[in-house]
């Protein structure tokens, strides 16, 4: 179990830690990602996106890297990369343990 501290996310840190996971993505793959995996119910801008990278990446979550594209490959501005790290995995998948538990807990008999 991870301490408390690692443990709190956000559901945006949540869908953009999921979204990493085996994948190595930049922003706008992110956005896409979390946009057709909820059926377009989640929506990420990119003014929340980057908030939220930084802080993972401080909380040691994700690491960047700028991508070595040429200007004709990458059509544009130069893109920075994420990938997921072991406590950001850890995390998720205390997250998704803890809503397990949820769905199956059932309330002690006599409880008013």
């Amino acid at each position: 179990m991870l301490p408390n501290n690692k443990l709190t996310l956000s559901l945006m840190e949540e869908l953009v830690l999921s979204a990493l996971i085996g994948h190595e993505l930049y922003g706008l793959e992110i956005i896409q990602a979390v946009r057709e995996a909820t059926d377009g119910k989640r929506r990420i801008s990119f003014g929340s996106l980057y908030p939220v990278l930084h802080q993972l990446e401080k909380r040691g979550m994700v690491k960047s890297h700028w991508g070595d594209e040429t200007p004709e490959e990458r059509s544009g501005a130069r893109r920075k990369y994420y990938a997921i790290t072991s406590p950001g995995e850890a995390a998720v998948r205390e997250a998704e343990a803890i809503r397990t538990r949820l769905t199956e807990w059932k309330p002690l008999l006599g409880r008013v």
